[in-house]
Protein backbone atom coordinates (compact mmCIF):
# COMPACT_ATOMS: atom_id res chain seq x y z
CA UNK A 1 0.00 0.00 0.00
CA UNK A 2 1.43 3.40 -1.06
CA UNK A 3 0.75 5.01 2.28
CA UNK A 4 1.47 8.73 2.79
CA UNK A 5 3.14 9.29 6.15
CA UNK A 6 4.83 12.72 5.97
CA UNK A 7 3.91 16.27 4.94
CA UNK A 8 6.62 16.17 2.27
CA UNK A 9 5.08 13.03 0.79
CA UNK A 10 1.63 14.65 0.92
CA UNK A 11 2.83 17.79 -0.85
CA UNK A 12 4.56 15.68 -3.49
CA UNK A 13 1.11 14.32 -4.37
CA UNK A 14 -1.26 17.27 -3.92
CA UNK A 15 1.16 20.21 -4.14
CA UNK A 16 2.21 22.79 -1.59
CA UNK A 17 -0.30 24.96 0.18
CA UNK A 18 -0.63 28.24 -1.84
CA UNK A 19 0.90 31.20 0.05
CA UNK A 20 -2.24 33.36 -0.02
CA UNK A 21 -4.70 30.55 0.68
CA UNK A 22 -5.44 31.64 4.25
CA UNK A 23 -6.17 35.17 3.07
CA UNK A 24 -9.91 34.44 3.15
CA UNK A 25 -9.76 33.39 6.83
CA UNK A 26 -10.75 35.91 9.50
CA UNK A 27 -10.72 35.45 13.29
CA UNK A 28 -14.20 36.75 14.10
CA UNK A 29 -17.82 36.81 12.95
CA UNK A 30 -18.07 39.88 10.75
CA UNK A 31 -21.26 41.43 9.36
CA UNK A 32 -21.23 39.08 6.34
CA UNK A 33 -20.81 35.95 8.44
CA UNK A 34 -23.53 37.16 10.82
CA UNK A 35 -25.87 37.64 7.87
CA UNK A 36 -25.02 34.14 6.64
CA UNK A 37 -25.85 32.70 10.07
CA UNK A 38 -29.17 34.56 10.09
CA UNK A 39 -30.19 32.39 7.09
CA UNK A 40 -28.51 29.14 8.14
CA UNK A 41 -30.78 26.22 9.00
CA UNK A 42 -28.24 23.47 9.67
CA UNK A 43 -24.77 22.81 11.00
CA UNK A 44 -22.50 19.82 10.66
CA UNK A 45 -19.77 19.86 13.26
CA UNK A 46 -17.16 17.97 15.21
CA UNK A 47 -15.88 18.44 18.73
CA UNK A 48 -12.76 16.97 20.32
CA UNK A 49 -12.95 16.54 24.07
CA UNK A 50 -10.76 14.57 26.43
CA UNK A 51 -12.41 11.29 25.42
CA UNK A 52 -12.69 11.30 21.62
CA UNK A 53 -13.56 13.13 18.43
CA UNK A 54 -17.33 13.28 17.93
CA UNK A 55 -19.68 14.40 15.17
CA UNK A 56 -22.37 16.99 15.88
CA UNK A 57 -25.46 17.99 13.89
CA UNK A 58 -27.66 20.99 14.65
CA UNK A 59 -30.72 22.34 12.89
CA UNK A 60 -33.62 24.71 13.26
CA UNK A 61 -35.30 27.77 11.84
CA UNK A 62 -33.14 30.30 9.97
CA UNK A 63 -30.88 32.04 12.45
CA UNK A 64 -31.24 29.40 15.20
CA UNK A 65 -27.60 30.02 16.14
CA UNK A 66 -26.64 33.57 16.96
CA UNK A 67 -23.42 35.54 17.36
CA UNK A 68 -22.78 36.86 20.85
CA UNK A 69 -20.23 39.58 20.26
CA UNK A 70 -17.85 39.17 17.29
CA UNK A 71 -15.91 36.24 18.71
CA UNK A 72 -18.64 34.16 20.36
CA UNK A 73 -21.38 31.98 18.88
CA UNK A 74 -24.41 30.57 20.72
CA UNK A 75 -25.84 27.21 19.63
CA UNK A 76 -29.04 26.16 21.46
CA UNK A 77 -28.92 22.67 22.98
CA UNK A 78 -32.42 22.04 21.66
CA UNK A 79 -31.10 22.37 18.10
CA UNK A 80 -28.53 19.58 18.55
CA UNK A 81 -28.88 15.86 18.03
CA UNK A 82 -28.08 13.83 21.16
CA UNK A 83 -24.39 13.84 22.05
CA UNK A 84 -22.06 12.88 24.85
CA UNK A 85 -20.78 15.14 27.58
CA UNK A 86 -18.91 18.16 26.23
CA UNK A 87 -16.06 19.76 28.15
CA UNK A 88 -15.02 23.42 28.13
CA UNK A 89 -11.90 23.90 26.04
CA UNK A 90 -12.85 21.17 23.55
CA UNK A 91 -11.83 21.93 19.98
CA UNK A 92 -14.76 22.72 17.68
CA UNK A 93 -15.09 22.67 13.90
CA UNK A 94 -18.27 23.40 11.94
CA UNK A 95 -19.89 23.86 8.56
CA UNK A 96 -23.05 26.02 8.27
CA UNK A 97 -25.63 25.52 5.53
CA UNK A 98 -28.08 27.92 3.91
CA UNK A 99 -30.65 26.11 1.72
CA UNK A 100 -30.11 26.66 -1.98
CA UNK A 101 -26.58 28.00 -1.55
CA UNK A 102 -23.57 25.88 -2.51
CA UNK A 103 -21.07 27.90 -0.52
CA UNK A 104 -20.97 27.21 3.21
CA UNK A 105 -19.60 29.04 6.24
CA UNK A 106 -16.88 27.31 8.23
CA UNK A 107 -16.43 28.36 11.85
CA UNK A 108 -13.73 26.82 14.04
CA UNK A 109 -12.78 27.49 17.63
CA UNK A 110 -13.28 26.09 21.11
CA UNK A 111 -16.15 25.31 23.43
CA UNK A 112 -16.01 28.14 25.93
CA UNK A 113 -19.05 27.09 27.96
CA UNK A 114 -21.90 24.60 27.98
CA UNK A 115 -24.94 25.79 29.94
CA UNK A 116 -28.37 24.20 30.34
CA UNK A 117 -29.57 26.17 27.33
CA UNK A 118 -26.71 26.47 24.84
CA UNK A 119 -23.15 25.87 23.73
CA UNK A 120 -21.00 28.99 23.65
CA UNK A 121 -18.25 28.75 21.04
CA UNK A 122 -15.16 30.95 21.08
CA UNK A 123 -14.44 31.67 17.40
CA UNK A 124 -10.86 31.55 16.12
CA UNK A 125 -11.48 31.00 12.39
CA UNK A 126 -14.32 32.05 10.12
CA UNK A 127 -14.38 31.75 6.35
CA UNK A 128 -16.56 30.92 3.35
CA UNK A 129 -16.04 27.52 1.71
CA UNK A 130 -16.39 26.85 -2.01
CA UNK A 131 -19.47 25.14 -3.45
CA UNK A 132 -17.80 22.17 -5.17
CA UNK A 133 -18.83 19.47 -2.69
CA UNK A 134 -22.45 20.61 -2.87
CA UNK A 135 -22.41 20.84 -6.66
CA UNK A 136 -20.94 17.34 -7.06
CA UNK A 137 -23.42 15.86 -4.58
CA UNK A 138 -26.49 17.67 -6.02
CA UNK A 139 -27.30 18.31 -2.36
CA UNK A 140 -29.99 20.91 -2.90
CA UNK A 141 -31.65 19.11 -5.82
CA UNK A 142 -32.93 16.31 -3.56
CA UNK A 143 -36.54 15.74 -2.56
CA UNK A 144 -37.65 14.34 0.81
CA UNK A 145 -37.36 10.56 0.89
CA UNK A 146 -38.02 7.69 3.23
CA UNK A 147 -35.36 6.11 5.41
CA UNK A 148 -32.83 4.08 3.46
CA UNK A 149 -32.90 0.96 5.61
CA UNK A 150 -30.64 -0.41 8.33
CA UNK A 151 -27.56 -1.53 6.40
CA UNK A 152 -24.54 0.78 6.91
CA UNK A 153 -22.78 -0.59 3.83
CA UNK A 154 -25.79 0.21 1.64
CA UNK A 155 -26.13 3.63 3.28
CA UNK A 156 -22.54 4.53 2.32
CA UNK A 157 -23.25 3.33 -1.23
CA UNK A 158 -26.28 5.64 -1.48
CA UNK A 159 -24.59 8.65 0.15
CA UNK A 160 -23.51 11.59 -1.98
CA UNK A 161 -22.33 13.93 0.78
CA UNK A 162 -20.18 13.55 3.88
CA UNK A 163 -18.20 15.58 6.38
CA UNK A 164 -14.79 14.59 7.74
CA UNK A 165 -13.76 15.77 11.21
CA UNK A 166 -10.10 15.78 12.23
CA UNK A 167 -7.88 17.42 14.83
CA UNK A 168 -4.26 18.57 14.75
CA UNK A 169 -1.49 18.17 17.32
CA UNK A 170 -2.28 21.62 18.75
CA UNK A 171 -5.90 20.66 19.51
CA UNK A 172 -7.48 22.56 16.63
CA UNK A 173 -10.44 20.94 14.88
CA UNK A 174 -11.32 20.94 11.20
CA UNK A 175 -14.49 19.80 9.44
CA UNK A 176 -14.22 19.25 5.70
CA UNK A 177 -17.15 18.63 3.29
CA UNK A 178 -16.97 15.96 0.57
CA UNK A 179 -19.44 15.46 -2.26
CA UNK A 180 -19.85 13.10 -5.21
CA UNK A 181 -22.67 11.25 -6.95
CA UNK A 182 -23.95 8.22 -5.03
CA UNK A 183 -21.64 5.28 -5.63
CA UNK A 184 -18.67 7.57 -6.28
CA UNK A 185 -18.46 9.29 -2.91
CA UNK A 186 -17.27 6.38 -0.79
CA UNK A 187 -16.91 2.62 -0.79
CA UNK A 188 -17.38 0.35 2.21
CA UNK A 189 -15.54 -2.94 1.83
CA UNK A 190 -13.45 -5.37 3.85
CA UNK A 191 -14.30 -3.45 7.00
CA UNK A 192 -12.92 -0.16 5.66
CA UNK A 193 -14.47 2.98 4.19
CA UNK A 194 -12.57 4.59 1.31
CA UNK A 195 -13.21 8.00 -0.24
CA UNK A 196 -11.30 10.13 -2.73
CA UNK A 197 -9.77 13.57 -2.59
CA UNK A 198 -11.35 15.92 -5.11
CA UNK A 199 -10.36 19.47 -6.13
CA UNK A 200 -11.41 21.91 -3.40
CA UNK A 201 -10.01 24.80 -1.42
CA UNK A 202 -6.45 23.34 -1.38
CA UNK A 203 -5.99 23.88 2.36
CA UNK A 204 -5.46 20.13 2.96
CA UNK A 205 -5.98 20.72 6.69
CA UNK A 206 -7.70 17.39 7.26
CA UNK A 207 -4.92 15.48 5.49
CA UNK A 208 -2.22 17.19 7.53
CA UNK A 209 -4.20 16.50 10.68
CA UNK A 210 -4.47 12.80 9.84
CA UNK A 211 -0.69 12.60 9.50
CA UNK A 212 -0.19 13.88 13.05
CA UNK A 213 -3.39 12.61 14.70
CA UNK A 214 -4.70 9.60 12.74
CA UNK A 215 -8.23 9.59 14.07
CA UNK A 216 -11.34 10.93 12.42
CA UNK A 217 -15.10 11.18 12.66
CA UNK A 218 -17.35 11.28 9.63
CA UNK A 219 -21.02 11.83 8.91
CA UNK A 220 -22.54 10.36 5.74
CA UNK A 221 -25.64 11.98 4.24
CA UNK A 222 -28.15 10.90 1.62
CA UNK A 223 -29.66 14.28 0.61
CA UNK A 224 -33.38 14.26 1.24
CA UNK A 225 -33.13 11.54 3.91
CA UNK A 226 -33.27 12.22 7.64
CA UNK A 227 -31.08 9.24 8.50
CA UNK A 228 -27.34 9.79 8.90
CA UNK A 229 -24.42 7.41 9.35
CA UNK A 230 -21.92 8.53 11.97
CA UNK A 231 -18.46 6.97 11.92
CA UNK A 232 -15.52 7.04 14.31
CA UNK A 233 -12.32 5.51 12.95
CA UNK A 234 -8.60 5.55 12.52
CA UNK A 235 -7.57 7.23 9.26
CA UNK A 236 -4.69 7.10 6.81
CA UNK A 237 -3.86 8.41 3.33
CA UNK A 238 -2.99 6.24 0.34
CA UNK A 239 -2.00 6.53 -3.32
CA UNK A 240 -2.54 2.84 -4.03
CA UNK A 241 -3.58 2.53 -7.67
CA UNK A 242 -6.15 -0.19 -6.93
CA UNK A 243 -7.87 2.16 -4.48
CA UNK A 244 -7.71 5.22 -6.74
CA UNK A 245 -9.04 3.60 -9.92
CA UNK A 246 -12.70 3.06 -8.81
CA UNK A 247 -13.04 6.78 -8.08
CA UNK A 248 -12.12 7.88 -11.62
CA UNK A 249 -14.64 10.32 -13.15
CA UNK A 250 -14.54 11.49 -16.78
CA UNK A 251 -11.08 10.00 -17.10
CA UNK A 252 -9.78 11.98 -14.12
CA UNK A 253 -8.32 9.84 -11.35
CA UNK A 254 -8.00 11.30 -7.85
CA UNK A 255 -4.55 11.85 -6.39
CA UNK A 256 -5.17 10.15 -3.09
CA UNK A 257 -7.70 8.15 -1.13
CA UNK A 258 -8.53 8.40 2.58
CA UNK A 259 -9.03 5.08 4.38
CA UNK A 260 -11.15 4.87 7.51
CA UNK A 261 -10.42 1.64 9.36
CA UNK A 262 -11.13 0.07 12.75
CA UNK A 263 -14.41 1.93 12.46
CA UNK A 264 -17.44 2.08 14.70
CA UNK A 265 -20.63 3.09 12.91
CA UNK A 266 -24.03 4.32 14.02
CA UNK A 267 -26.99 4.64 11.68
CA UNK A 268 -29.55 6.95 13.24
CA UNK A 269 -32.36 9.38 12.46
CA UNK A 270 -31.38 13.03 12.88
CA UNK A 271 -33.94 15.21 14.65
CA UNK A 272 -31.74 18.21 13.82
CA UNK A 273 -32.12 17.63 10.07
CA UNK A 274 -35.86 17.19 10.56
CA UNK A 275 -36.03 20.55 12.37
CA UNK A 276 -33.98 22.23 9.62
CA UNK A 277 -36.46 21.44 6.81
CA UNK A 278 -33.72 21.39 4.17
CA UNK A 279 -35.66 19.54 1.44
CA UNK A 280 -37.21 20.51 -0.85
CA UNK A 281 -34.82 23.41 -0.87
CA UNK A 282 -36.02 26.98 -1.36
CA UNK A 283 -34.06 29.38 -3.52
CA UNK A 284 -30.96 30.91 -1.98
CA UNK A 285 -31.51 34.30 -0.26
CA UNK A 286 -30.96 37.31 -2.50
CA UNK A 287 -28.84 39.15 0.08
CA UNK A 288 -26.07 36.52 0.20
CA UNK A 289 -23.46 37.03 -2.53
CA UNK A 290 -20.56 34.56 -2.10
CA UNK A 291 -18.23 36.59 -4.32
CA UNK A 292 -18.73 39.68 -2.16
CA UNK A 293 -18.22 37.67 1.04
CA UNK A 294 -14.97 36.14 -0.25
CA UNK A 295 -13.71 39.59 -1.25
CA UNK A 296 -14.75 41.22 2.02
CA UNK A 297 -13.04 38.53 4.11
CA UNK A 298 -9.84 38.86 2.11
CA UNK A 299 -9.80 42.57 2.91
CA UNK A 300 -10.39 41.85 6.62
CA UNK A 301 -7.75 39.15 6.88
CA UNK A 302 -4.71 39.95 9.01
CA UNK A 303 -2.36 38.00 6.74
CA UNK A 304 0.45 40.24 5.53
CA UNK A 305 3.10 40.13 2.83
CA UNK A 306 3.48 41.09 -0.82
CA UNK A 307 1.49 38.11 -2.12
CA UNK A 308 -1.44 38.98 0.13
CA UNK A 309 -1.36 42.64 -0.89
CA UNK A 310 -1.29 41.80 -4.59
CA UNK A 311 -4.09 39.24 -4.19
CA UNK A 312 -6.30 41.74 -2.34
CA UNK A 313 -5.80 44.25 -5.14
CA UNK A 314 -6.63 41.74 -7.86
CA UNK A 315 -9.79 40.31 -6.27
CA UNK A 316 -11.10 43.83 -5.67
CA UNK A 317 -11.47 44.36 -9.43
CA UNK A 318 -15.22 44.49 -10.24
CA UNK A 319 -16.65 41.10 -11.20
CA UNK A 320 -13.32 39.27 -11.07
CA UNK A 321 -14.08 37.11 -8.03
CA UNK A 322 -17.51 36.18 -9.39
CA UNK A 323 -16.07 35.16 -12.77
CA UNK A 324 -13.28 33.25 -11.06
CA UNK A 325 -15.70 31.25 -8.93
CA UNK A 326 -17.93 30.48 -11.91
CA UNK A 327 -15.01 29.26 -14.02
CA UNK A 328 -13.59 27.17 -11.18
CA UNK A 329 -16.92 25.47 -10.49
CA UNK A 330 -17.37 24.72 -14.19
CA UNK A 331 -13.89 23.51 -15.06
CA UNK A 332 -12.34 22.14 -11.88
CA UNK A 333 -14.86 19.83 -10.21
CA UNK A 334 -12.69 16.79 -10.89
Amino acid sequence: MARIETVDALEAVVGKKPPALDLKVIDHIDIHAANFLSHARAMFGCIAGSADLTSLIAGGKPGFATPDDHTLLKIPHESLDPHGELSSGSAFGSLWLVPGLGETLRINGYLKQSTHSHLLIEVTECYLHCAKAFIRSAFWDAQPRDNSGEDPIDFVRQSSFMTLGTIDQDNRADLSPKGDPAGRLAMFKTGEIHFADRPGNKRTDSFRNILSQPEACATFIIPGCLQVLKVKAAACLSTNEDLLAPFTVDGKKPKLVVKLHDASVELTRSAALEHAHLWPSPDAPNDLDPAKIFTAHMKLSKQKGLTSTVTRTIVSLPGLMRRGLSDDYKNNLY
